[in-house]
């Protein structure tokens, strides 16, 4: 069988014994961490107002990640036989046992960290052309290496629980990027917004990762006591007549859902644009969003586990989906950074659809190349911005003759987001996803393929209205971006040709490395779900996605570099359709009408509650209560008891009075007073024995 050779023919690469550079795999996140300290704390005096210390942070980490990466793929990096270098240290003590974290590598970690901070070193430097003057700028650069270093820990980290901490720190890095310019209303709500519609989904990962551990008894991924080697215990039916392995796939999904702006928590990428042009490069981009796919990617085993099916099917279709209905969208959109966003969103959705449908070395590719030409995309519609002042492609036009670089970097990534075959990195990753479908499943196959039209269509849509023509608006005067802004756009465009070529059917360097990630066990499951699809040429599936980017290319200079088509005439019968479209399908109105009000009924609600019950029937009649029984117990004890003592202390004092008019200090008053005493002392014995020889008859005649 393939997979069973290929994995013994990685074991025994595998046994090779590994290098320093794993070993201290661990300071790739931790440089950058370090540079968040040193540019908060010594930014503004520091080189370059921190910007330095931040790039130099990255630039190291890339270093090490470019030299992981040729140790990992070329020499052969690890001794184990998962292709997989762990390592474990206790952390925190649970019971009898301790709960352990660390790192791992293996092939996927080394392309995410290699994918990460390549963006992110590219991205530091162009942003010290387009945030330069910002009274923020050191603290910009701060949050980005604890961006970065957030990222680079979740790649790494070999268990749910840092997983999920790194998972958070990276929405809350991403909170401070995207309402970075917090003085701008829409910036700040943008922020929030993001923040609130991803910890959604967070609920959903945190109640999987509590499912696995309660089954599994372990947070760790790997090993013995690992939760991939101990699946078979969630291998139960539970709610809903569903397995529990496959309930943990859906809650892990829903996670991925958020952080990867999937259909229905698309909502806050768009808003998010409101951040800096380079924020939006780095997190909607190549880092923040591919999270989710990556999680995915990492739990593999878990979907693989399921029999049924069912979670596999719910990323697949919820994929798919998202692919079509976020391209539709960017067909009516007219900001720049906005176009962009929803090519992010149907992106990620063709990466979710291919796991979906056991694609998941192309999911993987897709992820990659993705990364780099759509970051060149957005730093190349920063680029734009900058030299014109605006974001509404509505006023741009011609740019091409005044902003040449940026032109053909932005053009080059356009045909990879588009999927040019054999010419760029992303015609190779988007094809091979397009032949799992074709084999696997031919509904998420034909959204695909339609999909790839519409991504053709509003993106040379764009390219056309912002390059081509005639400017607009004669206000605008364009000039091209400075040299730092426009080296990482080069870099960009070349890995947008070149980096395809490492998933290539002569290279390879995917297939071979990511599979035996999953293990024995789980590689041999999807050979069994793969079986009898060819890994060679498909001439249908070429053609069809060749078919997809040409009609695309020529309906968008049909209609808006030649105007032969004019849309225009359809406005009286697709009218209503268009004003859908642009306003994106009124899921923000649905939202605000249905989840927003009614949690805003609730919260008010909540208030009376609070108000009325809690404070003022509650906590106000108690505490009437309690000062009316405080004024009781005061009146008493004014009254009772201060006055028994009063009462004692005044008797005390008029005896004393009394009796101090005895004490004369005269001798002879004291021997009258003593033969007085004497008198009255014998009068009373006498009369006692009088009375008492009197009564004695007395009881005698009456016994």
């Amino acid at each position: 069988m393939v997979a069973r050779e290929l994995f013994v023919r990685c074991r025994i690469r595998n046994q090779i014994s590994y290098s320093v550079m794993t070993e201290y795999a661990w300071l790739i996140p931790l440089l950058p961490a370090l540079a968040f300290g040193l540019t908060l704390l010594f930014g503004r005096r520091g080189p370059g107002k921190g910007a330095y210390i931040a790039i130099g942070a990255i630039c190291a980490s890339l270093v090490m990640a470019c030299a992981l990466a040729v140790e990992w793929f070329i020499a052969g990096g690890s001794q184990a036989n998962r292709g997989l270098y762990t390592v474990s240290v206790p952390w925190m003590p649970v019971g009898t046992g301790a709960i352990h974290t660390g790192f791992s590598i293996d092939a996927l970690s080394v392309v995410m960290l290699l994918v990460v901070t390549v963006v992110a070193s590219l991205v530091q430097i162009y942003s010290i052309g387009y945030m330069h003057g910002d009274p923020r700028y050191p603290r910009y650069f701060a949050y980005h290496s604890l961006f970065a270093s957030a990222m680079l820990a979740l790649v790494i980290a070999n268990n749910m629980l840092l997983m999920f901490i790194s998972w958070e720190l990276v929405g809350l890095t991403s909170y401070l990027l995207i309402g970075f310019w917090f003085e701008r209303p829409s910036a700040m709500r943008a922020a929030k917004k993001a923040f609130l519609v991803t910890r959604v989904g967070d609920v959903g990962f945190l109640a999987g990762m509590i499912l696995l551990y309660i089954k599994t008894g372990s947070f760790d991924l790997f090993g013995k006591e690992g939760v991939f080697e101990n699946l078979t215990r969630l291998d139960v039916i539970g709610p809903f007549g569903l397995p529990l392995v496959a309930i943990a796939g859906l809650l892990l999904f829903c996670g991925a859902v958020g952080k990867s702006a999937q259909f229905p928590l698309h909502v806050w990428l768009p808003d998010a644009m409101e951040g800096p042009t380079p924020v939006s490069a780095l997190i909607h981009a190549a880092t923040m969003v591919a999270a989710g796919v990556y999680l995915v990617a990492r739990m593999y085993p878990v979907y693989l586990a399921d029999a049924s099916g069912t979670a596999l099917q719910a990323v697949a279709y919820v994929g798919a989906f998202t692919a079509l209905f976020a391209a539709t969208i960017g067909l009516a959109q007219n900001d720049i950074k906005r176009i962009l966003a929803y090519s992010t969103i149907s992106q990620l959705g063709y990466m979710m659809a291919s796991l979906g449908v056991f694609g998941y070395v192309a999911a993987v590719f897709h992820l990659m190349t993705h990364a780099f030409f759509k970051a060149n995309l957005f730093l190349g519609a920063g680029s734009v911005i900058h030299g014109t002042g605006t974001q509404d492609i509505r006023e741009m036009g011609g740019l091409r003759r005044h902003m040449p670089w940026t032109y053909w970097t932005f053009l080059i990534s356009t045909l990879s987001l588009c999927g040019v075959p054999f010419v760029t990195a992303g015609g190779w990753s988007k094809e091979e996803i397009l032949a799992v479908a074709w084999h696997t499943n031919r509904v998420v196959f034909a959204a695909g393929v339609f999909g790839a039209l519409l991504t053709t269509c509003y993106m040379f849509r764009l390219v056309y209205r912002v390059f081509h023509g005639q400017p607009r608006n004669t206000q605008i005067h364009a000039h091209e971006s400075p040299r730092v802004m426009l080296v990482p756009l080069v870099v960009l465009g070349f890995l947008a040709i070149s980096a395809g070529y490492v998933g290539t059917p002569w290279a390879n360097v995917f297939e071979h490395n990511l599979l035996p990630v999953l293990g024995e066990t789980y590689l041999w499951v999807l050979e069994h779900r793969l079986e009898g699809m060819g890994h060679g040429f498909n001439a249908v599936v070429f053609a069809m996605a060749l078919g997809a980017v040409a009609v695309g290319i020529a309906l968008a200079s049909l209609i808006w570099l030649k105007p032969v088509l004019n849309i225009q005439k359809l406005q009286p019968y697709f009218g209503w359709l268009a004003r859908l479209v642009a306003n994106k399908y009124y899921i923000d109105e649905i939202y605000q009408a249905t989840v927003i009000r009614a949690l805003m009924a609730a919260c008010w609600i909540a208030f009376k509650f609070d108000y009325w019950v809690i404070d003022y029937a509650i906590v106000n009649g108690v505490g009437y209560l309690t000062r009316l029984a405080s004024q009781l117990y005061g009146w008493f004890d004014r009254t009772v008891v201060d006055g028994l003592v009063n009462l004692i202390g005044w008797t005390t004092k008029a005896l004393g009075n009394a009796l101090r008019y005895l004490q004369t200090g005269v001798a002879q008053h004291y021997v009258f007073l003593t033969v007085v005493a004497l008198v009255i002392i014998s009068l009373a014995v006498l009369v006692g024995h009088y009375r008492e020889e009197a009564w004695i008859p007395i009881a005698g005649f009456y016994r």
